[in-house]
């Protein structure tokens, strides 16, 4: 390169400068960036171990430098995780005659708050995973209802609203899902006024729908199934509740017409609809017609909850016994004769998402076999739908009723491996026995499952979360993200010890948790996360080394 001459000494002098200032400052900042301190972003210091979720305490905050932009991006690790352990496990919490809640008498809001927590945290640490709760126990309610009086089993007074105001069902809902509890709804279709209900007065809807209601002898009042107006009016309420709160099922019991006893063994009286039918050229005959009304109102409400909810379940617990003879040997009551209620049908036409037989009675003897009933009712399941059937953890006529308990769910894991269930009638049968909760407990129930997939009703596939690591000093602090977080219900944690997975169900609102670096003498090598939908499908899991 040629360079022209430099003609004087100040020309000189003012190159020189500036190539000192150069150098110099070339220097400076190479010393700078050497000096210059990290970018920091705030963390949270190891303050839990596996078994302790990290919301139950209040940790201290740390800096810690962010890693380099120019980090290597670690590779997605490929393991084999353990299955996680899937059944339903439900109570009834039944409110009519304050049987179960809240206690008769206390229509404090707060104590009926109180009271509802302490349930939920009993069933979430003995490890259920479902309560069904009797919100509609006779023509009535105990939410914030459009159609129907408020409860008189939470107020003491049909019609009088809780004060300080609440809705009860809210309140048990989000709790509920606060400790990874699905909540079913309880409802009766049929029975309009409970004889413990009170006086009947104006804000009942006997005396608001009198043409839709039918007196019984024992003092009960009944809404007529065969009335047009009892259809709309009972399936009204129905999706009233499942578009307005966050449930996760629909559940009827078996009170449909009612149990002959009801009515002093005369017969249901129903004679004006019955006139009409015959008059407008109905051919059926009377018990046929009383079936087909219940017949047609099944299929409604199952539809209509698909077509508002597809993710919202509708289950059925009728009387254990069909008809007497089915299976042979099998004597008792015939729900098809006596309550027409055609639940084979039912589950023939999978017109429900899960069946839950009152199958009260202890597997020996044969005439009212708990196995031979489930066996049968199974046997009809032609849609493969769940059959979890009820136990009767109050009172099974059995010298040992935590021990019969215990059988019953293993014969149910043996005859319906696919889809294991059951749920316990009631609350009531666990609170207030000890050894019954000792042995499901220490038994069938000692770890934690998640709910069996309901595999015919169509949802969106979950994508993958997204799970980030950071080490401590004495664990790995872990958080996980998901693009759809009102799709996850719950999360399934893994964590590698030497060359054991662990897994914990964790509810959908967390996402962090802190994991020791050793455990029982083994050190943690990898971490994973699954996200779990409303029913129940895994994601994609997402692995990372432990840091």
């Amino acid at each position: 390169m040629n360079l022209k001459p430099i003609k004087s000494a100040a020309a000189l002098t003012l190159v020189a400068s500036v190539l000192l200032f150069s150098c110099a400052s070339r220097k400076n900042r190479k010393k700078a960036k050497e000096l210059k301190s990290p970018a920091v972003e705030l963390v949270l210091a190891d303050t839990a171990k596996l078994d302790k979720p990290l919301s139950a305490v209040t940790p201290p905050v740390v800096t810690r430098a962010k890693p380099a932009a120019d980090a290597p991006i670690e590779a997605p690790l490929r393991v084999e995780l353990p299955t996680v352990s899937r059944e339903f496990r439900g109570a009834w919490v039944a409110t009519v005659a304050n049987i179960n809640w809240p206690t008769k008498g206390n229509y404090n809001t707060e104590s009926q708050k109180q009271e509802a927590i302490e349930l939920l945290d009993f069933l979430k640490d003995n490890n259920f995973n479902a309560v069904i709760f009797q919100v509609r126990p006779s023509g009535d309610a105990l939410y914030d209802s459009p159609y129907e009086p408020w409860s008189y089993f939470l107020t003491g007074t049909t019609g009088k609203r809780p004060a300080p105001y609440y809705d009860p069902l809210t309140f048990w809902v989000e709790e509920a899902h606060k400790r990874g509890l699905e909540l079913h709804v309880w409802l009766n279709p049929y029975r309009a006024h409970h004889s413990s209900g009170g006086a009947v007065g104006s804000e009942s809807m006997v005396r608001k729908a009198p043409e839709m209601v039918l007196r019984l002898r024992n003092g009960m009042y009944w809404f007529d199934p065969a009335n047009p107006k009892t259809q709309d009016h009972a399936a009204k309420v129905v999706m009233d509740i499942v578009k307005r709160y966050d449930i996760d099922g629909v559940h009827f019991d078996d009170y449909f017409y009612p149990y002959a006893e009801y009515n002093g063994g005369a017969d249901f009286p129903d004679d004006a609809s019955w006139s009409a039918y015959r008059g407008s050229g109905g051919k059926l005959s009377r018990g046929d017609w009383r079936r087909d009304n219940v017949n047609r109102f099944i299929e409604r409400v199952y539809k209509g909850i698909k077509a508002e909810k597809n993710y919202v379940k509708f289950g059925i617990s009728p009387f254990g016994i069909w008809k007497p003879g089915y299976p042979a040997g099998i004597t008792g009551s015939s729900q098809y004769d006596e309550l027409y209620a055609d639940a084979k049908l039912w589950l023939n036409r999978g017109w429900i998402d899960y069946f839950t037989p009152q199958l009260y009675w202890p597997i020996d003897p044969a005439r009212q076999s708990f196995t031979a009933l489930l066996r049968w009712w199974e046997s009809e399941n032609t849609q493969k739908r769940h059959v979890w059937p009820g136990l009767n953890t109050v009172e099974v006529r059995s010298p040992n009723r935590p021990q019969e308990i215990v059988r019953q769910i293993e014969a149910t894991r043996q005859l319906i491996p696919n889809s294991v269930g059951a749920a316990h009638w009631s609350i009531a049968g666990l609170t207030k026995s000890p050894n019954m909760v000792r042995a499901l407990k220490d038994g069938p129930y000692h770890s934690k499952a998640l709910i069996p997939r309901t595999p015919w009703l169509q949802v969106n596939p979950l994508l993958a979360p997204t799970l980030i690591l950071t080490s401590e000093k004495s664990s790995v602090f872990a958080k996980w993200l998901h693009k759809q977080p009102d799709q996850v219900f719950q999360w399934v944690a893994y964590a590698q010890y030497g060359d054991v997975w662990e897994y914990e169900i964790l509810d959908g609102r967390q996402s962090e948790r802190s994991f020791p670096k050793m455990k029982n003498g083994r050190e943690l090598r990898a971490i994973a996360i699954k996200a779990i939908d409303r029913l129940s499908n895994e994601s994609e899991y997402v692995a990372k080394r432990a840091i």
